[in-house]
């Protein structure tokens, strides 16, 4: 018997016929990323169900020396939870470990495992008069060890964080099979190193986290949603800052759609309405937020504060929703840009921040120089204004076959986006992670103390790197910032 067939036969008698597959079918659909860019081979897939089986399989795969590639939802962006071509690797998905262990309604906080969804805990907490200040679009299939390992954003940011400043504890399966169990929260520790903000955003290179103790708050007694028609980005930065001053405890997002976004959601969704009569260049989402005791007031304070925008010259035109149907279609036409623009055609996306205050500048001069560098194509950027961080796609010109067009074009393009994104002093993955897929960018235009760094910390725990290999951590050969 060969020592994959040996390793398998000993992860099946450990875990069970419902804990290690090797059946091809079963294995199919986790072995391609969301975004179908990606597409690898395992050795089989592993679902254990407790932390004791995660630590007892990382000690199998550290015996046969067998690479492990965690998985929670297979919701991510940049191919972080796809395995290579090889077929060495044998992938480990925690969706079976979905409880919320607890949730202290009076301390709030949730002690969730890694499979759970993202939206099962926004309803359990709701159920408490409680709720979890992150959401995204994947709500429905993100899992909270994906959130965690990826330090998710989302269209929250702006108030509550990223997933960083959600997470008050945390517990990992480390590469040689022991468990970090730092799931009970103290206000004050000063025992060193904190190795749990370690673990988070390391996309499962340094750890595979198992659950999370997470801060919950008081659920909203009101919210309103606007939808806001602009001249250009510079005034919807100008209206985020005007919301900030008039309205700074009720502020919870800020997200900007531009003309071209919002027009094909409405070719893309059946029943898609324009919030607006008129089309404007620029459009701002904005959600505002109240306690209980101050929601009366809260649609009045919003309807003054958009006058005074309105006779400043800062908007066009404005809608404010009359109901929460209504809220969710805005957010709708928000949420459905992605698929939108897949079903136009080939682009090639980026997830980029620089600094707040730059973020109109960077959009006015990156679009056309994209365009003038790269002939018919059509740049846009839509997302998170009010935290720096945008969306960045690059469309491709009509006519292209999808698949060669970024085959050809993509790595110039990206290189060229991420070039002008670094003379801003901003950042080439703002929430969706390094992955496979910008591995190399990162060796190219890092810091080389900050990579030597990261490269000793991931010798020091992972000394045998079977820990997600090819991730996040670029090869040493991959370049040096120019």
């Amino acid at each position: 018997m060969t020592s994959p067939d040996q390793f398998a036969r000993r992860a099946a008698d450990l875990l069970g016929p419902s804990g290690f597959t090797c059946d091809p079918e079963l294995l199919e659909p986790w072995l391609t990323d969301w975004r179908g860019r990606y597409h690898g081979r395992a050795l089989g897939l592993a679902s254990p169900a407790s932390r004791e089986e995660v630590g007892a399989f990382v000690k199998l795969c550290n015996e046969y020396r067998v690479p492990i590639v965690p998985q929670g939802g297979n919701s991510g962006m940049s191919g972080g939870a796809t395995p290579d071509e090889s077929g060495d690797s044998v992938l480990l998905s925690l969706r079976r470990m979905n409880r919320i262990r607890k949730l202290d309604a009076p301390a709030r906080q949730a002690v969730c495992e890694a499979g759970v969804i993202l939206q099962t805990l926004h309803e359990e907490a709701e159920r408490h008069d409680l709720r979890f200040p992150l959401t995204l679009g994947g709500k429905g299939s993100a899992t909270i060890g994906g959130l965690v390992s990826t330090n998710a954003g989302g269209t929250q940011v702006l108030r509550h964080g990223t997933m960083r400043a959600q997470v008050l504890g945390i517990e990992a399966v480390l590469a040689d099979g022991q468990i970090f169990d730092a799931l009970t929260v103290l206000k004050k520790d000063n025992r060193g190193f904190d190795l749990k903000q370690l673990l988070i955003g390391s996309e499962g290179t340094l750890g595979i986290v198992t659950a999370a103790t997470l801060r919950l708050l008081p659920a909203i007694g009101e919210r309103v949603v606007a939808w806001v028609g602009l001249g250009s980005i510079g005034d919807a930065r100008r209206l985020l800052l005007h919301f900030a001053d008039e309205m700074p405890d009720e502020l919870e997002g800020f997200e900007v759609v531009p003309a071209h976004c919002l027009d094909s959601v409405l070719a893309y969704l059946p029943d898609a309405r324009a919030p607006l009569a008129e089309p404007c260049p620029w459009n701002a989402l904005v959600e505002l937020v109240a306690s209980p005791a101050q929601a009366h007031a809260l649609r009045e304070k919003v309807e003054a504060t958009l006058v005074q925008a309105l006779n400043a010259g800062l908007v066009r035109d404005a809608a404010i929703a009359t109901s929460e149907t209504q809220a969710e279609q805005f957010w709708q036409l928000r949420d459905a840009i992605a698929p939108a623009e897949r079903a136009i055609g080939p682009a090639i996306q980026h997830d980029i921040s620089v600094p707040v205050e730059s973020m109109p500048d960077f959009i006015e001069a990156a679009i056309p120089d994209v365009e003038t560098r790269f002939p018919g194509v059509t740049g846009v950027a839509f997302g998170h204004l009010g935290d720096g961080n945008v969306h960045f796609h690059v469309l491709a010109p009509p006519g292209v076959v999808r698949g060669e067009w970024e085959q050809a074009e993509g790595q110039s393009i990206s290189r060229h986006v991420h070039d002008l994104v670094t003379e801003y002093g901003g950042s080439i993955s703002a929430e969706h992670g390094i992955g496979r897929m910008k591995r190399d960018e990162l060796g190219r235009l890092a810091d080389p103390a900050v990579l030597s760094i990261m490269r000793s910390i991931k010798q020091a725990l992972d000394p045998m790197g079977l820990l997600n290999p090819g991730k996040l951590l670029p090869l040493a050969s991959s370049g040096t910032k120019p």
